[in-house]
């Protein structure tokens, strides 16, 4: 396939220094080695490709790059076993879109390592509108569960709740039966977040500021994408040997917190990778997104956006004007260059 396709590439000049981002026209020979080649048909904006996008922190390490760190495609070529031309895959993280290319583009090249095929009960499109941060979510709420969080158990806290992480697992808690808490810093989704089924929203601003080392036992358990002091807050206010999925830093990398909450209550801090998570996590993540996930809830959380408005679609995620996921289809969607 020498035929050309179009691509969102960021570079840096000559001295290294300035920084370059566009469209392009690209053949395959401007796609990096892997095993499977692919027609994308949809991506989806995640915070850390927001991140990409703006140059806000250096996420890409490899240049030039195509960002996008989750696509959905079908196979056109395959020297892979177990993927053959016509199959609809799926692709989350392995550090695509930072060192390897990415899915802002018409075509991508791919280990075969990497892929999953689609999950039953969902379409390319409905991948790309849970996207990482919703397969996150998913991994959270299975770390929870094989720490032997029960709904019985108590309130289970989600910060964030109104980004595509927390959004998700909101919904996710609350089709198991959970009593969610929902945390948020936009008071006014109020209606929103009961909608995905949480019994309780709270301002963020309860979280925000130091706090006591150890203060009232609150929650069962949580799922955090914040970090920094929302985070040591949250183990702090967790119950007698309850667990909090972490697996964000929006508010910061670092966690001013003290050794109390884990020796005198238990307390686990369970972190969660989501770009290099072994397959069996991924598809079990996957399974359930497609058994427990409400259509109509994806729906709700899920606006639909063009990728050729990437740029202003990610400032405007990064300043926190956008709620839930977004889906940006790709094939037929990128006009050829002038």
């Amino acid at each position: 396939m020498t035929d050309s396709f179009r691509a969102y590439v960021i570079d840096r000049g000559p001295e290294g220094e300035s920084r370059q981002a566009g469209w392009r026209d690209l053949t395959d020979d401007g796609l990096m080695d892997g095993d499977v080649t692919l027609r994308v048909t949809h991506t989806t904006l995640n915070y850390k490709d927001a991140l990409a996008v703006t140059g806000r922190s250096p996420v890409v390490r490899r240049f030039p790059m195509i960002p996008g760190i989750d696509l959905a495609g079908t196979v056109l070529a395959s020297s892979a076993p177990g993927f053959a031309p016509g199959d609809e895959v799926i692709l989350n993280g392995w550090g695509v879109g930072e060192t390897h290319m990415g899915g802002y583009a018409e075509r991508a090249r791919l280990r075969s390592e990497w892929l999953l095929h689609v999950p039953r009960g969902l379409t390319g499109a409905d991948c790309m509108a849970i996207g990482t941060a919703g397969y996150t979510a998913a991994l959270c709420v299975g770390r929870l569960l094989s720490a032997g969080c029960a709904p019985g158990d108590g309130p289970v806290l989600v910060t964030g709740a109104s980004g595509g992480v927390g959004s998700v697992a909101v919904a996710l808690l609350a089709a198991q039966g959970f009593e969610v808490i929902a945390s948020t810093g936009k008071t006014d989704e109020a209606d929103y977040l009961t909608a995905l089924g949480a019994a309780a929203v709270l301002d963020r601003a309860e979280f925000a500021a130091k706090g006591r080392p150890l203060g009232s036992e609150r929650f069962a358990a949580a799922v955090d994408s914040v970090g920094g002091q929302t985070l040591a807050n949250v183990l702090s206010q967790t119950r007698y040997g309850g667990t909090v999925a972490a697996c964000g830093l929006a508010q910061g990398f670092d966690l001013p917190a003290t050794v109390m909450p884990f020796i005198l209550r238990g307390v686990t801090l369970a972190g969660v990778d989501s770009v290099m998570a072994p397959l069996p996590l991924r598809a079990a993540a996957w399974e359930m997104l497609s058994d427990r996930l409400d259509r109509d809830l994806l729906a709700r959380i899920t606006r639909t956006g063009r990728l050729q408005d990437v740029e202003s679609l990610a400032v405007a995620l990064l300043d926190g004007r956008i709620r839930g996921r977004i889906l940006l289809p790709v094939e037929g969607a990128l006009a050829p260059a002038a």
